[in-house]
């Protein structure tokens, strides 16, 4: 994906539920790997993912919600407070793929902005100040009915 000046302040973190082949929990993707890692699960997720996301039950129940974080020193080294800009450009972008991508394969998608900025920077163990949430998608099958 490209990003403004090449920054890439993102990381993404998958919440997976129902994906075959991956056990439940939360992973986190290596870009430069091309890979997932296994970062953790609680016996309580799925309550947890609710009740970050204003109690949205939907999210938590998904096939797997990609979350994105956002570390803004990657930009703003570069361009200062005008690195927010490009900040925010390149969440819509990033969005804007996984839904190009869920509906080649038949899946659905819906982008997040309503949660509990504390609350799901705890749960992802992030610092809610060098790195924090911006962004979240759940994916799932879509039915025909």
């Amino acid at each position: 994906m490209p990003s403004g000046g090449a920054r890439h302040p993102f990381e993404t973190y998958l919440v997976i539920n129902r994906v075959e082949g991956l056990k439940k929990g939360v992973y986190r993707y290596l870009p430069l790997d091309h890979k997932i890692v296994f970062l953790f699960d609680k016996n309580n997720m799925e309550e947890e993912v609710t009740e970050a996301f204003s109690g949205q039950k939907f999210i938590a129940s998904s096939a797997v919600v990609f979350i994105w974080s956002c570390i803004p020193y990657r930009s703003e080294w570069r361009y200062d407070v005008a690195a927010h800009k490009t900040i925010l450009q390149d969440s819509g972008h990033l969005c804007e793929n996984l839904y190009l991508a869920c509906e080649s394969i038949g899946c659905g998608t819906c982008a997040i902005g309503d949660y509990n900025q504390e609350i799901i920077d705890k749960f992802l163990m992030l610092d809610g100040e060098e790195e924090f949430v911006i962004y979240a998608a759940p994916v799932g099958k879509v039915k025909n009915e």
